[in-house]
Formats: C-alpha cells, structure tokens, sequence
C-alpha cells in the first residue's frame, strides 16, 4: 500500500528494501547467513556485525559449501539442499558443524529460506557454541557429581564394613538433637534393640538413670576433661549396667558423639560363686535361655538359644516378641504368660520353635516367672527335644497296650462300631479339657491349638458337657 509516494507495512506485507541495507538487516537477524546457489557454491557471506568471533569469512565465496563442513555435516547438508531443490525445504533448523582449514570448528543452526533468486537458498545461521559450551559444562558438573557420589559411595561402603567388624559397641549421638544418628549390632544387642530402630531414637530415652539434658552433658563434659572416667548408665530394656566412653567431633557443621558401651560386668554381676556359676551356666549351657518381659518382648538369649532359631545376631532376637519364635505365635506366648502369672511358673510345655527359612524345631519350654519389684519377667529354659520324637513313640505304642488289652475286653460284647465311638470319644474329651486348660479356658486360643474351628469347639464341649467349665 501507499502513502503519499512510500511503500509501507500493511496487512503482513513487507516493504521493498533497499539493496545497500539488506545485509545488515540479515546480518543482525542472524549469527552467520549464506547464500548458497544450486550448485551448493557459496555465493555471498554475512557475518553480525557484533559479533568478531567468526573472523573475515570473504575467502569462502565462490568455493563449495561442502569444502567448509566436518564430514559428518557434509552429507546432512547434501540431503536438505537436495529437498530444497526439488521444491520441499526443510521445516526444521538443521544443525551443520564448519571446519576452516582445520584450525577451527563450530556448530550453527541453519534456517533454508526462499528469496526469489533463482534456485539459490539464504541460510540464516544461529551460532551454537555459547550453548555447546554451556552444555559442556554441564556434563563436567555432572561428571564431577558422580565423581563425588561414587567417592561418598566408596567411603560410606568403608564405614559400613567397619561398623559391623568393630568389636566394640558403637553409637553415634547428635550434640544438638540428643538423637542416634547411627549404631552397629553390638551396640543393639547390649541396649536390646535392632540396629535400625536404633536410628533416630532419643539416646537417653535407653537408659532408666538419666535424662535427656543431663546425659549429653554429662558425655560432654567427660570429653572435655583429661581425667574424667566413663558415664555409668543403666539400661532399660536389658537391664544392664552399661559405661558409655564419649569421643566428640564436628561432621557438617554439627557436633557429633562417638559412644562406645561397654557391660560394666563389674557392678552387673555380685562378684560370689553362684553369680559366676550361673553367668557361666547362661552361656555355656546347651539348653536355650530366654528373658522376656510381662508382654512377651524378649530382653536376652544365650547362644544355645540363638542356635535353636537360627539368628546370627543377638539383635535379631532381641526387642521381638516371643511369638515371632514359636509355632503357634500368640497362642503359645498366651499360655507362658497366663500360667507364670497365675502360678508363678510352668514346666514342660511343648511347641515348636520356628527360624527364618521355614524349620521348625520340637522343643519343650519350662518357663518361671522372676518378681523384681521395678521390673519383673520371664525366664525360659528350652530344651531341644527332636532326638526324643522317636523314642516317646515307642514308648507311646506301648503305652497304649494296656489300653488295648481293656478294648479286646470289649470285643464280643458291643459292635466295633460302639467300641470305637466309646474310644474316641473318651481319647476327644481328654484333649479338649487339656487345651482348656492350658488355654485358662479361652476358647478361641483352644481352638485353634486342636485345629478346630471356634462352631466345631462348642459343639463338642456341649457334648461332653464342659460348655460351663470355668
């Protein structure tokens, strides 16, 4: 359209332009332009004005593009003009690495562009290598990163191995929160916990004697001073008598400590004969040795126990429940505790002691209930008794003879059919009312001790008349 003589914009058209301004004006729209003929010879060369970094370029004109590309730009150059050609230019920016004499090289993204000139093509370049080079540094920060990761990885793996070789009970205790950071198995075993509900656990909260405030600076002090003597505590779920050696340092900022417990056997155990026999006995003995509390949650074992279980680790038994270990779970540790609580203690009851992979051990338990005022339990003494299966069934068939002999009185004078009904029945009714008894009449724990269903346990107990047994 025009105006009063001039050519202007209007409606997406764009004004004739003067031949002497056109290559600024495509110098500043672009990094580098060419213009290419359809013999891929460079026809003209315009570099931005701001921009130095390209050099005087005028020796390309005239010359093939190709002469100017990395060989593995030369035939993605070939492809796109061979397109432009036959009528189809590229829709995307094309990226062509240059070569100059071998002296340099750098990226720019290409733009094909119709001007009306013949079959020749304007290139509008985009130089990419403020981006390459960003990219670059990219990857460096990244390599550095996983460089530092696998180091971390490295010494992690290193602290790892020795916390769990050390020989000594190690706790990591944060200055400022009073929490575990971290703690080896030996260290849970002699506070009766898992090493991983350790971590994040209040440090005095373990211990019956101190308080939060007190304990830390207790160990701090001990730290500062050249002859201070370890910090004496007392346990709360093993009851032991435990010396805590502080060793203060920084980590990130924060104040850490390094406690190692060691059992003050000295004040835990009265220094006579029969404290020393049955600590020896404790942990000698062939037989297992639990401790548990009024709950269930078992304090310490001995190693025989360990064996019996399976478990490589104190710290696998310990703070757990009883039932975890046994046959019939809940029901078993019912029966321990019902009995110790009513008569102190009970002898030989048989189950089955159960370990990680599935086995099952027949053991009989004889379990005796200890009244400590401030914190009573329950010590078991468990027997493995699997050597034993054989010879009880011996001694049950014969046992069973007599009873045979009293059956062949029967027989001639009631059917077979009565003379087993008459048997069974009596052989039914003796098991029920021992799982009731066992069970202190909680028919839901007896039933499931016989494999019956709680319908199938009334039914019979209505049978043989034990529906009111108290």
């Amino acid at each position: 359209m025009t105006t009063g003589g001039s050519n202007f914009w209007t409606s997406g058209s764009v004004p004739l332009i003067e031949p002497e301004f056109l290559g600024s004006i495509i110098g500043a729209a672009s990094d580098i332009a060419l213009v290419v003929s359809a013999q891929a010879t460079i026809l003209s060369v315009v570099i931005n004005s701001n921009d130095d970094s390209f050099g005087n370029l005028k020796h390309w004109e005239g010359r093939p593009v190709v002469e100017f590309l990395t060989e593995d730009s030369i035939n993605k150059f070939k492809i796109a003009h061979s397109e432009y050609l036959s009528g189809t230019a590229p829709r995307k920016p094309m990226e062509l690495n240059h070569s100059d004499n071998a002296v340099w090289q750098y990226p720019v993204r290409y733009t094909f562009h119709r001007f009306g000139h013949e079959d020749a093509v304007l290139l509008l370049g985009r130089d990419l290598r403020p981006i390459a080079e960003t990219q670059q540094q990219l990857v460096q920060a990244q390599i550095a990163l996983e460089q530092g990761y696998e180091a971390r990885r490295e010494y992690d793996a290193r602290y790892r191995v020795v916390m769990a070789n050390a020989d000594d009970a190690v706790v990591f205790v944060s200055v400022q929160t009073g929490r575990i950071d971290d703690a080896n198995v030996h260290a849970a075993a002699l506070l009766g916990l898992k090493a991983e509900a350790l971590t994040g656990a209040t440090f005095a909260s373990l211990f019956s004697d101190r308080s939060g405030s007190e304990l830390i600076e207790s160990l701090i002090n001990a730290t500062l001073s050249d002859d201070a003597h370890p910090v004496t505590v007392r346990a709360t779920r093993t009851r032991q008598t435990l010396t805590i050696e502080p060793f203060v340092f920084r980590a990130a900022g924060q104040r850490v400590l390094m406690c190692k417990l060691k059992n003050d056997v000295r004040t835990s155990v009265a220094p006579n004969a029969t404290a020393s026999h049955a600590a020896a006995l404790f942990h000698q003995t062939t037989d297992g040795i639990a401790f548990m509390d009024t709950r269930g949650a078992v304090l310490s074992v001995n190693t025989a126990f360990l064996d019996l279980v399976g478990a490589a680790h104190m710290s696998d038994i310990v703070g757990n429940t009883l039932s975890d270990f046994v046959a019939r779970g809940q029901i078993d540790l019912d029966v321990l505790l019902g009995n110790t609580g009513k008569a102190g203690q009970m002898r030989v009851y048989s189950t089955k002691l159960v370990n990680d992979l599935g086995g099952r051990v027949p053991v009989e338990v004889s379990a005796t209930r200890l009244d400590d005022p401030e914190n009573p339990v329950v010590a078991l003494i468990v027997r493995d008794v699997s050597r034993l299966e054989g010879v009880r069934k011996s001694e049950g068939a014969s046992a069973l003879q007599e009873p045979r002999n009293n059956v062949m009185d029967l027989v001639g004078s009631s059917s077979l059919k009565d003379i087993v009904a008459e048997t069974t029945d009596v052989v039914e009714k003796m098991c029920i009312e021992t799982a009731v008894s066992l069970t202190k009449n909680n028919r839901v724990a007896a039933a499931e001790m016989l494999g019956l269903s709680r319908q199938s346990l009334y039914v019979k107990l209505r049978k043989y008349g034990l529906l009111a047994k108290e």
